[in-house]
């Protein structure tokens, strides 16, 4: 069994679209039928974030915990507890591919690091997409580490140790910590997800604060959220 874990803290507005592109991994033919798991760990969600979960008949572990460490780790559990060999995580904001689990698999790897694409550069303007671009490396072997983008053996999970109950970074930790015990990663840009761009960013201290601080590098106002609302993220 492979499990996917998609921790969510108030995503309404995102996590349709992310369960319906994992629904679709999860039916690729190169998987040949093997069963795929989905759980959605609901962290403090006070929005319709459950109820769109139900709504695609994904499963679901509503918790409190306010940290996303927790929350992958809780729902990792969970997954290895019913058989999961294969876990792969990615965010609730985020649109994965097609072939997204079976590249995972086909590589035979302990570990998969995989990168992240932007959807729309729009609340951030070209000059932060510009100094992106010129910093992420979309190459084989780049050395990037992304929560929404990352799958591994149950075997290699647990020797690592599992996520840390972190607030943040929690990906770069489990990362180091396969690192130590010798774990065979694979680093690839030939299997990217989508993820968002938003100012309104969950997470401290990850993906979306690390955009905002590229747009304080460059000098790039802060856009008025009432004007970015109506722009499809």
């Amino acid at each position: 069994m492979i499990g996917v874990v998609i921790p969510a803290h108030n995503e309404e507005n995102h996590i349709t679209d992310c369960l319906s592109s994992v629904l679709v991994a999860a039916g690729h033919p190169d998987l040949h039928g093997q069963l795929v798991t989905i759980l959605v760990v609901l962290d403090d969600c006070t929005d319709n974030t459950a109820q769109l979960v139900s709504a695609q008949g994904v499963a679901k572990l509503e918790a409190t915990f306010q940290n996303v460490g927790k929350a992958r780790a809780t729902g990792a559990q969970e997954l290895l507890n019913a058989g999961a060999q294969w876990l792969a995580f990615t965010d609730a904001d985020t649109v994965v591919a097609h072939d997204w689990l079976a590249c995972q698999i086909e590589f035979k790897a302990d570990a998969v690091c995989g990168t992240v694409e932007v959807d729309n550069w729009n609340e951030h303007g070209d000059l932060v997409r510009s100094k992106y671009l010129e910093l992420y490396q979309f190459v084989e072997n780049h050395r990037h580490i992304h929560g929404a983008n990352l799958g591994l053996s149950a075997e290699a999970y647990r020797n690592a140790g599992g996520f840390q109950h972190l607030a943040a970074h929690e990906d770069v930790h489990l990362v180091a910590d396969l690192e130590r015990i010798g774990a065979r990663i694979v680093w690839t840009a030939t299997n990217p997800v989508i993820t968002s761009a938003r100012r309104d960013f969950k997470c401290q201290g990850g993906f979306g604060e690390y955009l905002t601080s590229l747009g304080a590098s460059v000098g790039t106002p802060v856009l008025d959220p009432k004007v970015s609302a109506g722009i499809a993220l």
